[in-house]
């Protein structure tokens, strides 16, 4: 692959107006979404977190740790400003900041960090976590007062059951309010006891009005988040890691599905999602396989740019 592996501005490209269907390279990233008439691209699946718990989870990944699995270089291992920068010469005009707690007591002052962060950051969507625990409802009312547009909360990693009822009123707090949730709550890259798709719909079933963003597109149960998504009108789905050679390798999307992921994607509930910095490939594999899927040109503006636009009413 020629995508950079240190900060810097892209030099390379293939001059032929998108990304190649392999060796994707972030040079090509904007003129694949200025092929399409975009004004750039929403990635609602990005993590800035503190300095020091970020590089407790690199070096988490680092280890192949017991959730991640197997070998997982990160790729983008620069500074926030330097990540910041990188985003913007790719042209993603309006991105996350997602943090999650794993443990009691960590939520409240991660979301301070992010909203500041996002405050200080032009195209950052003010985004906040939550963990089941005393007071939880008290610092979520405040993170939606100070702004908060987009919440994130790991299941796998955090070890809860999205049922828990120290959450019930934070999730029927963001039903009524209307602020998405990007909910990790799919088996990939490893299952546990409370991921997959039945404790989710065991949310919804409780809260059929949360807007809830599945991460990875529910893996490796797709046709059961996609059922989901088809299900209740405010689930959506977004499209981090799928597609690309290193998450194929372990839970491909079926191919007999693209018809109903077109018809979701078209219908505003398929959003673009990257991972980014925690990458172990280029951003732009990303972008190469959603345009591998050949679902059209309307399809790809849609996912892209235009679902998240109207969710986050972006201008």
């Amino acid at each position: 692959m020629t995508g950079r592996s240190a900060p810097g501005g892209p030099t390379s490209g293939t001059g032929d107006g998108g990304i190649p269907p392999s060796e994707a390279d972030d040079a090509e990233v904007p003129a694949f979404w200025r092929r399409l008439g975009l004004p750039g691209l929403a990635d609602v699946h990005v993590h800035f977190l503190p300095p020091r718990l970020l590089r407790r989870v690199w070096a988490y990944f680092d280890a192949a740790g017991p959730l991640v699995g197997t070998d997982w270089p990160i790729r983008y291992r620069w500074s926030d400003a330097e990540r910041v920068a990188h985003l913007r010469r790719l042209g993603v005009r309006a991105f996350s900041a997602l943090a999650y707690a794993h443990r009691p007591g960590m939520a409240a002052e991660l979301n301070r960090w992010t909203l500041d962060f996002a405050r200080a950051t032009p195209g950052c969507l003010p985004s906040a976590t939550f963990f089941p625990e005393p007071g939880v409802e008290g610092y979520v009312t405040e993170a939606v007062a100070a702004g908060a547009r987009l919440f994130k909360v790991h299941i796998q990693v955090g070890g809860f059951a999205p049922t828990d009822p120290a959450l019930d009123d934070v999730w029927g707090l963001l039903a009524d309010a209307g602020v998405p949730v990007v909910v990790h709550a799919g088996h990939a890259p490893v299952g546990t006891g409370h991921t997959g798709p039945e404790p989710f719909a065991a949310l919804l079933a409780r809260h059929p009005g949360l807007t809830a963003i599945v991460a990875h597109l529910g893996a490796p149960d797709y046709r059961a988040f996609l059922d989901l998504a088809g299900a209740y009108e405010r689930v959506r789905l977004d499209t981090t890691m799928a597609f690309t050679p290193f998450f194929d390798q372990f839970v491909p999307f079926p191919a007999e599905e693209s018809p109903r992921l077109r018809e979701l994607g078209l219908a505003g509930k398929v959003l673009l999602g990257s991972d980014f910095p925690n990458l172990p490939y280029p951003y732009a594999e990303q972008l190469a396989g959603l345009a591998r899927l050949d679902l059209g040109d309307d399809w790809l503006r849609a996912v892209c740019w235009g679902n998240a636009a109207a969710l986050f009413d972006l201008s």
